[in-house]
C-alpha cells in the first residue's frame, strides 16, 4: 500500500456523511490517458442499502481538479448526465463522485444489435445538441480553441508520431506541404460557429445508463470552439468504426437537430459536411500523435493499436479534397509502410 493510497483512505474515512456506513476497500475503476486514477468504493448503510461511489485521484502537481468541478456543475445545470462532486480535497487532489456505472459505449457497442447501436448514437447526438444549445453563454467563459492550440495539437503528429515513434523527418518540400495543410485546417476550424466543446466526446467517455441520455466523462478540458469538433469525435471515433452510409445518416440527424436549435441553416448541409471532414482530419492528426506520446512518454503501449485506424480515417476522408492530397500521400507512402515495423 503506497503512502498516497493510505492518504486517500484516511480522507474517505473522515467524510461525515459516510461515517455511519461500512465502506468497501477501493478497487481500480478505470484509467484514462491522463495522470488521473479512479477507484470505486461501496458504502453499505445499517439497513443494508448499498451505494457505489467513484474516487478520483489527481495528484496536485500533475492535475488540477478545479476545472473538473466547474465543468461538472455546468453540465448538470444543462440537464446532462455527469458525475456529481460530492466531496473534494483540493489540497491533496481527491474528489468523491457519483458513480455512472461501468459500461462504456465502446463496450456496449461491441455486442449491441443494430437498433441498439442507433439508439445509443441518437441519444449521444441529442445530448451533444443540448450541450451546444444550452451552453452558449457558459462557453464564452471557457478557454478558446484558437489557432495556437490547433497548431500545437497538429504538431503532436509530426513531433511524436513521425519524429519520436517512426524516427522520420520531412524534407524541405514535405515541410512546406505540411505547413500548408495545417494552415488550411486551422482556417476551416476557425471559420465554424463557436460552441461549448467537450473535446473528447467519444465511445470511451460515454456511459450507458438507465436514462435516455448518456453519462458523460472526461469533460474537464472543455473549450469554446468549432461546432463540428465533438460530433466528429463521436461519429469518426478512433476506437470503433462504422460504415460510411451509417455515419452519414447520423450526421444528417445531428445536422437537422442543429437546424431546429438555429445553430445551422438547412441550406448549409454541404458546407457542414466539408467542415466536419476537415475537423476530423485535424482531430485525427492530433490523436495519432497523442497515441504515440502515450507510448513513449507514459508507457501506455496499448494506445499504439489505435494509430492505424486513425491514419486510415485521414487518408479516406482526405482523398476527397485536393487540399489534402499531399497529406494523404505522406500517410500512404511514408507513414503507414513504416508503422508496422515501429515499436
Amino acid at each position: 500500500m503506497t503512502e498516497r493510497f493510505e492518504t486517500m483512505l484516511n480522507w474517505i474515512n473522515q467524510l461525515s456523511f459516510l461515517a455511519d456506513q461500512k465502506i468497501s476497500p477501493p478497487l481500480p475503476a478505470s484509467n484514462d490517458a491522463s495522470f488521473r486514477r479512479y477507484f470505486r468504493i461501496h458504502a453499505t448503510s445499517h439497513d443494508g442499502q448499498e451505494t457505489s461511489y467513484i474516487i478520483m485521484d489527481a495528484p496536485v502537481e500533475l492535475e488540477d481538479c478545479r476545472p473538473f468541478i466547474r465543468i461538472s456543475e455546468q453540465f448538470i445545470e444543462m440537464g446532462l448526465q455527469v458525475p456529481k462532486v460530492l466531496a473534494k480535497n483540493l489540497e491533496q487532489g481527491f474528489l468523491l463522485l457519483t458513480d455512472l456505472g461501468s459500461e462504456t459505449y465502446l463496450s456496449a457497442l461491441e455486442h449491441a444489435t443494430e437498433l441498439e447501436v442507433d439508439r445509443l448514437y441518437q441519444q449521444a447526438l441529442t445530448a451533444l445538441v443540448t450541450l451546444q444549445s444550452k451552453g452558449q453563454t457558459m462557453a464564452k467563459n471557457l478557454p478558446s480553441y484558437d489557432a495556437p492550440l490547433l497548431e500545437a495539437e497538429m504538431n503532436l503528429f509530426s513531433d511524436w508520431l513521425l519524429g519520436t515513434h517512426l524516427n522520420t523527418s520531412l524534407d524541405k518540400v514535405e515541410t512546406q506541404q505540411w505547413q500548408a495543410v495545417k494552415m488550411h485546417l486551422q482556417h476551416a476550424a476557425l471559420s465554424q460557429p463557436k460552441v461549448y466543446v467537450h473535446r473528447d466526446y467519444h465511445s470511451r467517455n460515454l456511459m450507458v445508463n438507465a436514462s435516455d441520455s448518456p453519462g458523460i466523462l472526461d469533460f474537464q478540458d472543455a473549450v469554446q470552439g468549432p461546432l463540428t469538433y465533438d460530433a466528429v469525435s463521436l461519429l469518426r471515433d478512433c476506437y470503433i468504426a462504422w460504415p460510411t452510409e451509417q455515419v452519414t445518416e447520423w450526421q444528417r440527424a445531428y445536422f437537422l437537430q442543429l437546424c431546429s436549435q438555429n445553430l445551422m441553416r438547412k441550406d448549409e448541409w454541404k458546407a457542414f459536411q466539408k467542415s466536419m471532414d476537415f475537423m476530423g482530419i485535424q482531430r485525427h492528426l492530433k490523436a495519432s500523435g497523442i497515441f504515440a506520446r502515450l507510448n513513449h512518454r507514459d508507457g501506455k503501449a496499448n494506445y499504439l493499436n489505435d494509430i492505424p485506424m486513425t491514419l486510415h480515417y485521414i487518408a479516406q476522408v482526405g482523398e476527397k479534397y485536393s487540399d489534402m492530397t499531399d497529406l494523404v500521400r505522406l500517410i500512404e507512402t511514408k507513414i503507414l509502410p513504416k508503422l508496422s515495423h515501429a515499436k
